[in-house]
């Protein structure tokens, strides 16, 4: 089963001039080689491995890498393992100032002096219009996202702010109480919008065991909230695993894909 993809050595390759706040138009960003989708104002890559099966959709987002790194180098075999095993269409994507992806409002979530980016409505709110738009241009009728990190926390809290877009939703060693480790007050994380949270959306919670950054205990504790709302969530425990590529352990994508089959 997939493991590490990549280095970090190799994820740090693709660090470019033009992630440096270069814009790049909706036209520029249409001539671009290679797959490019213009949303909420930034020229995302992309990569897509698509089926026949357009009733859904799987949605991979990344975390935070530093500046540059080419997650799609780590997350395109990912995408392409995904969808052979469920035989939907998967779409790996390059946040703003990764891989291809420009910077032309947002920054890179691991902008030096800039911190809790994905705890930002700004941020969320680009995410929410991203995975709408892929779901458009795939004409997909239900979404499926795999998330980790910084990117679980997005996507969780975008299944409050905007509850009818995902359907299923694993969040693998997120943070949904940014309010924990921080006093700004304008930050929003899933807590903030739990009440809005559709019981039709399906949530897996995943932690390893060795989390160093995000702690077992900072998704344990949290999961007592989800079931105290009545949400449909489970939780996963990856015995052993760190936070590096959690989403990808055999437990994770096992149960995600039988997430999804249901």
């Amino acid at each position: 089963m997939l493991k590490k993809l990549i280095t970090t050595t190799v994820l740090s390759l693709g660090l470019a001039a033009s992630l440096y706040g270069a814009n790049i138009s909706k036209e520029q960003c249409s001539k671009k080689s290679g797959s490019f989708i213009y949303s909420g104002n930034e020229c995302i890559e992309y990569k897509a491995y698509v089926s026949e099966d357009s009733e859904a959709i799987n949605i991979l987002v990344h975390g935070r890498w530093d500046l540059g790194s080419n997650t799609l180098g780590r997350y395109g075999p990912f995408a392409e393992n995904l969808n052979m095993m469920t035989d939907l269409t998967t779409v790996a994507v390059a946040l703003p100032g990764y891989s291809g992806s420009s910077t032309n409002n947002l920054k890179s979530l691991a902008h030096k002096g800039e911190e809790n980016l994905a705890a930002t409505k700004e941020y969320v709110e680009f995410l929410a219009t991203l995975i709408e738009d892929l779901k458009n241009k795939y004409n997909a009728q239900s979404v499926n996202v795999i998330a980790h990190s910084a990117g679980a926390m997005m996507t969780g809290t975008i299944t409050g702010l905007k509850p009818n877009l995902i359907q299923n939703a694993v969040l693998a060693g997120g943070r949904y109480d940014i309010h924990e480790i921080s006093d700004n007050k304008e930050l929003i994380s899933m807590v903030d919008v739990l009440d809005k949270v559709s019981k039709d959306t399906k949530l897996l919670f995943v932690y390893g065991t060795k989390d160093e950054i995000s702690k077992p205990e900072v998704t344990t504790n949290f999961f007592e909230k989800i079931k105290e709302e009545g949400l449909d969530g489970k939780l996963l425990k990856v015995e052993g695993a760190g936070h590096i590529d959690l989403d990808m352990t055999d437990e994770a994508i096992q149960s995600a894909v039988e997430l999804f089959e249901e």
